[in-house]
């Protein structure tokens, strides 16, 4: 299976006089379609890790290949425009805009990149609103919306653009457990429907555990790497 994603000696310090190294030569590679966790105790690199892959940080040194593009020499525009293309985040926190409906927040990707709604787009919006269960309540604001409803929001905003890769940083960290399982059984289906590369921190060892490979994080460095398939 090819690899999407591939992280050589990747190395992140942070801080000029003071410097504190907080990611030490770490190598990994990402299979397309994998669905893969990271665990690791708060403050041992791990949302650093994401951020890097996401292109959201850069390496302080090291190589970042997303889908054979090399990421750590892009500028600005190079990456918000693969951002764009190939990578979809999901947050503890969702991140919804409050005043728009959880129709409009979906779509809200989309504008950004192209500057424009299109109307054609409503299909695959309506559509990944009924693959997380919102139809009935789509234009509803995402204000006036549970945890859970915001949350499996949030997943179809990722998705809109097609994404080859979603990120996703304690996605049921502010979930009950009954609502977590159903946000990672959501997930789980988004990988085997559409055959979309996942990595999932999440500090729940069940969650982590239902994984089909765990990746531990310890000080910096890969403490484990565990694969069932």
């Amino acid at each position: 299976m090819d690899n999407i994603i591939q992280l050589n000696k990747i190395n992140k310090e942070y801080g000029t006089t003071v410097k504190t190294k907080v990611l030490f030569d770490l190598n990994l590679q990402f299979a397309k379609g994998s669905f893969n966790g990271i665990i690791g105790q708060s403050g041992s690199g791990k949302s650093t890790l994401l951020n890097i892959i996401g292109t959201l940080d850069k390496p302080t040194s090291g190589e970042v290949f997303i889908d054979g593009k090399r990421t750590d020499q892009m500028d600005s525009n190079q990456l918000a425009v693969l951002r764009n293309e190939k990578i979809g985040f999901i947050f503890q926190f969702h991140y919804l805009l409050p005043e728009f409906t959880a129709f409009e927040n979906v779509m809200m990707p989309y504008y950004i990149q192209k500057n424009m709604f299109d109307k054609g787009l409503d299909k695959r919006a309506n559509e990944l609103m009924d693959l997380v269960g919102l139809q009935k309540v789509k234009n509803n604001l995402a204000g006036n919306m549970s945890g859970g409803q915001q949350q499996r929001t949030a997943i179809a905003r990722a998705l809109i653009n097609n994404p080859q890769v979603i990120l996703a940083d304690e996605p049921t960290g502010n979930l009950d457990s009954n609502t977590s399982e159903t946000v990672y059984e959501l997930l789980r289906d988004i990988n085997v429907k559409f055959g979309t590369t996942f990595i999932l921190i999440t500090h729940d060892r069940r969650i982590a555990e239902k994984t089909d490979r765990i990746i531990e994080i310890r000080d910096g460095r890969v403490y484990s790497d565990f694969s069932k398939v």
